[in-house]
């Protein structure tokens, strides 16, 4: 509806000033305090140079013809200022924006969203958590809007941490034997490699004899891979650890429900990226800079970064180079998103700079996307190389101790409100303790209103329910209005890439419908049917919307 009537207002607007149809009027409706009306344009002042005439007058004569124009809609046309439109909707229009479904505009478009991105033979932190919540409530967000979506997930299989964590599970099982790993009680694996990763850091770090180890360690792992070595010893202990670790993410996806559709393993990607590499090279997108393979970012205002070292070996410069490459094979999306930290903002401008010099259309469609850190208390970032970090299992069992809450799609709707409530770009600082309360701007407190709404429904039983019996009171129109602005705000989070306008919604939407149900009474009421219908529609937009962000909305609490 409200493109409609931005488009229909256009075209009064060429119509009164004789402009022609290729003239670009840009109307943009907005919404004013309810006291003025539902929808406001300052058209008029934009038009009033074009024209020549004040912007006062061009308003007057704008909102005369609407007057007439838009008689089916609208019932008041009001000028405030030195020329704003103000337009008051009819009630009946306003319930049919209450009914109105999501606008598809992703419909036939293929979106690839990224996220989460655990490393194997690593532990799945608050971080992790953190963009896993995030890119699923953005992947949400684009399937309501007709997208065909692909959430996938990268980790690094291969790569230093992977051999600093082997050297140190070697010095547990007294060597290469792999036979010991049946040893490790399957509750403790993910924990007894993520101690292993520590271990293996502090020694790589302090004792040169071990950081050789880990070099040749690095090297036999690649070799493994690339040679499907099943049988060894040390390939027995790399693939059963490496499997632990995905059995691992795969529990816990489960759990917080963020399901991926797909794992990209650095090695099922790093051949790519050094083929894709080399031929880039040989067409001078790279060059050779002391036994490596460099991009220089210098002439585009970055820096330079090394894609393949020395050794011959692919950095993580040249194995997303294979990621982006392969995605873009195996879906040729229309859209990628990359959700990742803020610490790789550089580095990824790097990395898509190179591929633009020979896919520009990939990286057209690409999008990458940074978030701030999920800090300890204090403010200390979080390291899983120092072993100081929250673990993502972590969190949901201190918000179920803060809320005294055993059920775990509360405690999922806390944690995940928590983090979505918030802009994506800066540092979270999570309160365990607020995001369970039931009278903040928290998930539990929105749970708890569905609820409410629910029971009220379940109180009238099969008594009829309608939106549009009659004239609207003020409240029932106030509550109607703000369940109306529904889908614009889930077309204002899509333009910005940014769940929390969603969560901002929910929360007024919520206080609206307590102001109304404090003051009116519902069931038993002589206007109980249009009551009804409004805390119907209000249930089912509040649901609607919680489910986009990923949280489970209870019929009851």
């Amino acid at each position: 509806m409200k493109q409609d009537l931005q488009d229909r207002l256009a075209t009064v607007a060429k119509k009164l000033f004789s402009l022609s149809e290729e003239a670009v009027i840009k109307v943009e409706l907005t919404r004013p305090d309810e006291q003025f009306g539902d929808f406001a344009t300052n058209i008029a002042l934009h038009l009033a140079k074009q024209v020549g005439e004040n912007p006062r007058q061009v308003a007057e004569k704008i909102a005369t013809e609407l007057r007439t124009e838009l008689a089916d809609t609208v019932t008041e046309v009001t000028i405030a200022g030195p020329g704003f439109i103000n337009l008051r909707l009819s009630d009946s229009a306003l319930a049919g924006l209450a009914k109105q479904t999501i606008n598809q505009q992703y419909a036939g478009q293929t979106v690839v969203t990224e996220y989460s991105d655990p490393n194997p033979f690593k532990v799945l932190h608050v971080g992790h958590l953190y963009t896993s919540i995030v890119g699923n409530a953005i992947s949400n967000m684009f399937e309501a809007a007709g997208a065909d979506v692909h959430r996938v997930n990268f980790g690094g299989d291969v790569g230093r941490h992977v051999a600093i964590t082997m050297w140190a599970i070697l010095q547990e099982l007294g060597g290469e034997n792999p036979g010991k790993l049946q040893d490790i009680p399957e509750t403790e694996r993910s924990e007894w490699m993520a101690k292993a990763y520590v271990k293996g850091t502090q020694a790589f770090e302090t004792d040169e004899a071990v950081k050789e180890i880990v070099t040749t360690l690095n090297k036999r792992v690649y070799q493994l891979v690339n040679d499907n070595d099943r049988e060894s010893d040390l390939a027995q202990i790399y693939w059963t650890c490496r499997q632990w670790s995905y059995d691992y993410f795969d529990a816990f996806y489960e759990r917080v429900n963020t399901p991926f559709e797909r794992y990209y393993p650095e090695s099922t990607v790093a051949t790519l990226g050094l083929q894709t590499v080399h031929e880039q090279l040989a067409k001078g997108v790279f060059k050779e800079s002391d036994g490596a393979i460099v991009f220089e970012g210098e002439p585009y205002g970055l820096h330079t970064r090394v894609f393949i070292n020395s050794q011959g070996l692919p950095t993580y410069e040249a194995k997303d180079t294979g990621l982006i490459m392969q995605k873009w094979r195996d879906y040729n999306f229309d859209l990628s998103v990359v959700i990742t930290g803020n610490d790789i903002t550089e580095y990824m401008k790097v990395v898509l700079k190179s591929i633009e010099q020979y896919e520009p259309e990939l990286v057209a469609r690409s999008r990458h996307m940074t978030h701030g850190n999920v800090k300890l208390a204090g403010g200390v970032k979080m390291s899983s190389r120092k072993g100081n970090f929250l673990r993502a299992i972590e969190v949901l069992d201190i918000v179920a101790e803060a809320g005294e809450q055993p059920d775990d799609s509360i405690v999922l709707g806390a944690v995940k409100y928590a983090f979505l409530k918030q802009r994506i770009g800066p540092d979270i600082i999570f309160s365990p303790d607020e995001s369970v309360s039931l009278e903040g701007n928290s998930g539990p407190y929105l749970q708890y209103a569905h609820a409410r709404a629910r029971s009220i429904l379940r109180k009238a039983g099969e008594t009829e329910a309608n939106l549009e019996t009659g004239e609207l009171e003020t409240d029932e129109r106030t509550l109607l209005r703000k369940i109306g602005e529904y889908q614009e705000v889930i077309d204002k989070a899509l333009a910005d890439f940014m769940p929390h306008h969603i969560c901002t919604y929910l929360y007024e939407l919520a206080q609206t419908f307590n102001r109304f149900y404090e003051n009116n009474l519902v069931v038993g009421d002589p206007r109980q049917v249009v009551r009804l219908g409004l805390v119907n529609a209000y249930a089912d937009t509040l649901k609607n919307g919680l489910e986009l962000l990923g949280i489970v909305a209870p019929e009851q609490m």
